[in-house]
């Protein structure tokens, strides 16, 4: 019998269970998984939320599951440069790319052809395994990959 998780709970509460999941597979409201310790699920969620690392769902028979965020190949920018990071961050945003900002730096989902870019305004990328929670909204209308110009 499959689990189904029905809503985002808005206050705090003790998880009995964690789903570790990808950015692509946090946006979507309809998606069948596996939580970690193997049972299957199914998520049947409002639509257009994505799920965010720490998010609880609750089930239909009231199990509480904790959303984490998976590891996913990004590449990181550090920078202590605001006007350089300003201008990164205008870059990659003209090229429709989902960014997670935070003082001194930014990530997304890696891509040599942007990294390169990067690395021609003298920026340093690094290319590991992390979470990647970009800015709210820039996800959901651009799809998986940026858009080529």
């Amino acid at each position: 019998m499959m689990l189904k998780l029905v809503k985002k709970l808005k206050e705090a509460a003790d998880a009995q269970a964690s789903l570790t999941l990808p950015l692509a597979s946090r946006v979507k409201s309809r998606l069948r998984s596996t939580l970690d310790d193997g049972r299957e699920v199914g998520l049947f969620l409002e639509r257009g939320q994505t799920l965010y690392h720490g998010d609880l769902l609750v089930s239909t028979d009231g199990l509480v599951v904790k959303v984490i965020a998976a590891d996913e190949t990004v590449s990181t920018v550090n920078c202590d440069d605001y006007l350089l990071q300003a201008r990164a961050s205008y870059h990659l945003g003209n090229r429709h790319v989902a960014l997670q900002i935070k003082p001194g730096q930014l990530r997304y989902l890696h891509d040599h052809v942007l990294d390169d870019m990067l690395k021609g305004f003298g920026l340093t990328v690094k290319v590991e395994k992390a979470p990647f929670e970009p800015e709210p909204g820039a996800y959901q209308s651009t799809g998986l990959h940026h858009h080529e110009h």
